[in-house]
């Protein structure tokens, strides 16, 4: 298994489990919402899937009413609906940019990632760079944000939106941001 780090954090933002297209020159990989079934357990889930967390409902064959319990009794039936990308790698959720304030991140990004990447890769980077931050900045007013389970905000951004007519989100990830570890 692979799972990618992000370079400047160490925070697991993705794995192999979720297959990625390279879009903008390579710099922007794309984690479609397609479901592909995984079994487990019996169970069927679907990459991005919504999943529920939470309460349970089992039924043991026990009637609450003829032993004098009401049926809801003790238990708290709150259940959450999550992404399983966010839910897996747990990412957090950070409030929208505004094109000021990604423009900034995006410039302070650049200074803390390019001498951390190898020389030839450095060249590309700076070459694709402007391309991959004009097509988010087209998107931005549709753009969630999150970032890696340590929350330091000078780390790799994970973007998400919603293609016109799809129920489930598609991820962005900048790609040199992530370092591959086998697993």
């Amino acid at each position: 298994m692979l799972v990618y780090q992000d370079l400047l954090t160490g925070d697991e933002l993705l794995s192999d489990s979720f297959p990625y297209k390279e879009i903008e020159n390579g710099m922007l990989w794309e984690v479609e919402g397609k479901p592909i079934a995984l079994v487990m357990t019996d169970e069927y889930y679907a990459l991005f899937k919504w999943v529920v967390q939470g309460a349970v409902s089992v039924d043991i064959g026990a009637n609450p009413s003829a032993e004098g319990g009401e049926d809801d009794e003790g238990v708290d039936d709150q259940a959450v609906k999550v992404v399983d990308i966010v839910d897996t790698f747990r990412l957090q959720e950070q409030p929208p940019f505004d094109k000021k304030q990604f423009v900034a991140y995006i410039k302070k990004y650049i200074k803390l990632l390019t001498p951390k990447l190898e020389p030839e890769k450095q060249e590309a980077f700076k070459k694709n760079i402007e391309g991959a931050t004009k097509f988010l900045l087209s998107k931005l007013s549709d753009l969630q944000f999150f970032v890696g389970e340590s929350m330091h905000d000078d780390g790799t951004m994970v973007f998400a939106y919603y293609k016109e007519g799809a129920t489930d989100p598609t991820f962005l990830y900048l790609a040199y941001g992530l370092k591959e570890v086998k697993c």
